[in-house]
This record gives C-alpha cells, structure tokens and sequence, in this order.
C-alpha cells in the first residue's frame, strides 16, 4: 500500500503519534510540493481586503460558475 494523504495535525499528542510512526518506517515524511508562489498570495490578500470594505463586491459561488459555463 503506498498511498499518499494530506492531513492537518490539530493536537500536539497525534503530531507525536506521526513522528513515532516516521521513527518505526511506517510513514514517509514527504517534502511540500504544493508551495503557493508569493505573488499569488499577495493577490488573494488584496482581494481579501477589498471584499471585507465592500462585501457586496462578491458574487455566489453558483451565479461566477453560471457566468463561466456562460462564456464558453
């Protein structure tokens, strides 16, 4: 079995459950591929910003994906 998860340590007793299972070779501590380039951020940030000065700013989910699929 070699399958590859994602997880989110929530209390500090698991996060040392994984390291004695990294320490028993029962786990492989694989490296972040999935790094989110600085710019990107940044431009999530500003649009973060802008919508809590302006809430009516944002659009329902389902009405950008109708206007999408609209454009195609």
């Amino acid at each position: 079995m070699s399958d590859t998860v994602h997880i989110r340590i929530k209390k500090d007793y698991a996060a040392a459950i994984i390291k004695d299972l990294e320490k028993m070779d029962a786990i492989e501590m694989l490296p972040n591929t999935d790094d989110i380039p600085d710019w990107h951020m940044q431009v999530v940030n500003e649009r973060l910003a802008e919508y809590k000065e302006n809430p009516k700013l944002g659009l329902d989910f389902d009405d950008a994906m109708d206007d999408i699929e609209r454009d195609l």
